[in-house]
């Protein structure tokens, strides 16, 4: 199967049935591929040719939707850019994506770094002229994800069909996807997970999916009642927003089937006390972009292990390697690497990092776990510096190079701290200048400026010098202690 051609597959199966929808509309099978034809003539009306990149800063719609379609329906290739990202941000991804077109909210101020703009409220909604024949290829470029490594600049993760197509097929498999479903997507669709789990899973499957705005706790389970889904996708924070509402909030949750739980580390206490409360379970997974989206989930006919993050998709291989690179035995602590179809095809212009990830064909994920002896994966750590806050993604060094770029600013060290609500949030340290003086506040406004919202230090701490090691790199490790120890006794 070929995502270029699903719109038209499913138009031809079931012309009426319903496929996707937002606050504010609804399509049937037949009228998705009138919509994705209408923006395929546009993006090609505006130059989009095979091969081209076509950026989407929108929020989570049904045009996010039609365009991915549109844009692989002419060869394209789409890139994500998360709403929320400073200019700054988005003008590197454009840059360095090559972004011949970038699609905009109404009204929305662009700076779009040499790229043409569209606003989402000009899409085509009729076909004009003859129709694009599909391409089905599946070596051509279907995404660019843009996460960020332990450079601190984002990369560029490529992508290919055969990648979201394998993704999509063993996801389907695994949580038992059919035409009889719906899915709930409350996930950004500039991630990967909403892309992949939340739309092109269940429209492969046959399946419908509703798209929510912006997830609030104290409206979901409306929506739930409301919509009727089988499943959806969150991450754990959510789940704990969940959990805490008050005692006398009791929906009907009878709809569902399951809730996928990924992209951060989650307690088993929460996941038992989220399932004893709202009556469904919770299958835990883990994965990244670079593996398009899921590598490991719990089975959804269990046995379902909690603490773990589940076995293998079908067609994907988990091996645990020591330091030496060889596999250890079961139950013993190493690398998480992996291997399968679903493997990005690399990183957008650093050949040379992307074969320090791959060797061999096995992705190196930077995650230290154990496999016991069922299979069943158990994180117990993960990238040495890598902070998740609410299940997202944050490498400190795209921070410490913001706040070096302070004239006042010798060193930064950006570390994440435990919180109740987010899991981890970002703390700074920073040694001035010799003779200079550090203002927080101009720290603060140096960051608003620079970073996206959730990757901004909460707190900034002025140090006369930071801990160095003995080969003098500074030792994260010992000021995480010294700052829990602190947080401990205040």
């Amino acid at each position: 199967m070929n995502f270029a051609s699903l719109p038209d597959r499913r138009a031809d199966l079931d012309p009426h049935g319903f496929a996707l929808s937002d606050s504010r509309q609804s399509l049937t099978n037949t009228q998705l591929l009138n919509r994705v034809r209408a923006a395929a003539r546009q993006l090609q009306d505006l130059g989009v040719d095979p091969g081209d990149v076509v950026a989407l800063k929108l929020a989570n719609r049904v045009e996010f939707v039609l365009l991915l379609f549109a844009a692989w329906r002419l060869g394209a290739t789409i890139t994500p850019v998360n709403p929320s990202m400073t200019d700054v941000e988005v003008v590197r991804q454009l840059k360095d994506s090559g972004a011949r077109l970038l699609v905009v909210e109404d009204g929305a101020s662009v700076v779009a770094g040499g790229a043409a703009v569209l606003a989402v409220g000009e899409l085509y909604e009729e076909a004009v002229g003859s129709d694009q024949v599909p391409h089905p290829d599946s070596s051509a470029l279907a995404l660019l994800i843009y996460t960020s490594g332990t450079t601190g600049t984002p990369k560029g993760v490529m992508l290919d069909h055969a990648n979201i197509d394998a993704m999509a097929e063993m996801g389907r498999r695994s949580l038992h996807v059919g035409p009889a479903d719906r899915c709930l997507l409350i996930l950004p669709l500039f991630h990967v997970n909403g892309i992949v789990v939340s739309i092109l899973m269940p429209l492969l499957a046959g399946a419908s999916v509703v798209i929510t705005d912006r997830f609030n706790p104290q409206t979901f389970f409306d929506v739930v009642e409301r919509e009727r889904p089988t499943f959806f996708s969150a991450v754990p924070t959510i789940y704990g927003m969940l959990a805490a509402l008050p005692d006398d909030v009791r929906p009907d949750t009878s709809s569902l089937r399951y809730g996928v739980c990924g992209a951060a580390p989650a307690s088993a206490e929460l996941l038992t006390r989220f399932e004893a409360r709202y009556g469904f379970p919770l299958v835990e997974g883990y994965g990244l972009s670079e593996g398009t989206c899921g590598s490991t989930i719990n089975p959804v006919a269990g046995p379902r292990r909690a603490g773990t993050v589940g076995l293998p998709f079908p067609g994907q291989e988990i091996r645990i390697v020591g330091a030496d690179g060889t596999e250890v035995a079961p139950g013993m602590d190493g690398e998480v690497v992996l291997r399968g179809p679903n493997v990005m095809r690399g990183y957008l212009g650093r050949p040379d990092e992307t074969a320090r990830v791959i060797v061999d064909g096995w992705l190196h994920t930077g995650d230290v776990g154990h496999l016991d002896a069922e299979g069943y994966l158990t994180l117990v750590g993960r990238s040495k510096d890598m902070i998740i806050r609410g299940g997202e993604n944050i490498y400190p060094k795209e921070i410490e190079d913001v706040l070096t770029g302070d004239a006042s600013v010798l060193e930064a060290a950006v570390i994440g701290v435990p919180d109740e609500k987010w899991g981890e949030v970002v703390v700074a340290y920073v040694q001035p200048r010799p003779g200079a003086t550090v203002d927080p506040l101009a720290l603060k406004a140096l960051c608003a400026r620079n970073l996206t919202g959730y990757k901004r230090p909460t707190a900034f701490f002025v140090v006369e010098a930071l801990a160095k090691n003995a080969v003098g790199k500074i030792d994260k490790a010992s000021l995480r202690g010294s700052h829990t120890a602190v947080s401990a006794g205040s």
